[in-house]
């Protein structure tokens, strides 16, 4: 089986013609001890089936395909789509599949979920995992969109931008702590497993990029009445972080709710004048939720 070095991928790339494409944030894994790592970090068996956005040269499917029940693979690139099916032509629980993984910015497309449906309906206990070296530009919708997909995951690994990276597991306070933050939060443990140089990547990003985990908890996912309204009414939140928790929840029930209303529901929680979104944990932001979803059930309808 072909290393992804360096070498390998540039000797390669000439022998094709074709170069990275920037616009797709084709930005290949060249460290074989992080690759390894990577899937390591997910603990795969034969009961997980595994999706990987973004193929690539199909490197880090093989080492995947090796220890889990199927993967399912989504490639965009035409060219990358050729070069790694001629590497994964002999994983007969590889499924490839040549598209965008995204039908917009708050849904997976149909038939990645189809694939992935497939392949969990195969065996009783089947399980999810994401898996992959994420392209920068789509790493938070593919994160955030999976935990309201039809098919649940149980973990999450992705090298993404350390600046993202920061984001996910930010506490209340810090400069990073927002809608990300508390959305993953409310139903994971969040973990950074290892920050990267740009060195280990060709071409090389012009930033820092890290490995997350990301693993579901499950009771703790349980506890929140409506994951949509939760979703939708932190992010309305945090479009204004730094402006004072009262400002930002009337701007956001503009039309259903005055002022004077808004006031005695915030009152019920004893918040502060100047208390500000960025400081509630999530537990504080669940029960605001819950208070603000009790009295306007219809608020994400409009």
């Amino acid at each position: 089986m072909s290393r992804q070095t360096k070498t390998f991928l540039m000797q390669r790339f000439r022998e094709v013609g074709i170069q990275p494409a920037t616009r797709h944030g084709q930005n290949f894994l060249i460290d074989l001890n992080l690759q390894q790592l990577i899937v390591d970090s997910a603990h795969l068996s034969s009961q997980d089936v595994v999706l990987e956005v973004g193929t690539g040269t199909g490197a880090l499917t093989a080492l995947m395909a090796q220890r889990a029940g199927a993967v399912v693979t989504v490639e965009i690139d035409g060219h990358l789509f050729e070069l790694a099916s001629e590497l994964l032509l002999d994983f007969e629980n590889v499924t490839m599949l040549k598209q965008d993984a995204l039908k917009n910015k708050n849904n997976f497309d149909p038939r990645v979920m189809d694939a992935i449906g497939t392949e969990l309906a195969k065996e009783p206990g089947r399980r999810l995992k994401l898996v992959a070296n994420l392209p920068y530009n789509i790493a938070t919708p593919v994160l955030s969109n999976l935990l309201s997909s039809e098919h649940l995951p149980h973990t999450m690994v992705a090298t993404i931008q350390k600046e993202l990276a920061d984001r996910i597991v930010a506490a209340p306070w810090s400069k990073d702590y927002g809608a990300l933050s508390a959305w993953l939060q409310c139903q994971a443990d969040t973990e950074v497993v290892r920050v990267m140089a740009p060195t280990v990547f060709w071409p090389a990003p012009k930033v820092e990029s890290a490995i997350v985990r990301i693993v579901v908890a499950t009771e703790r996912r349980a506890r929140v009445p409506d994951l949509c309204y939760f979703h939708k009414f932190v992010k309305t939140l945090f479009i204004h972080r730094r402006k004072y928790l009262r400002a930002n929840v009337v701007a956001a029930m503009k039309g259903f709710l005055s002022k004077q209303e808004v006031d005695q529901e915030l009152a019920k929680m004893d918040f502060q004048p100047d208390t500000r979104t960025e400081q509630l944990d999530v537990s504080t932001l669940l029960r605001l939720t819950e208070l603000f979803r009790a009295r306007v059930p219809e608020w994400t309808l409009r």
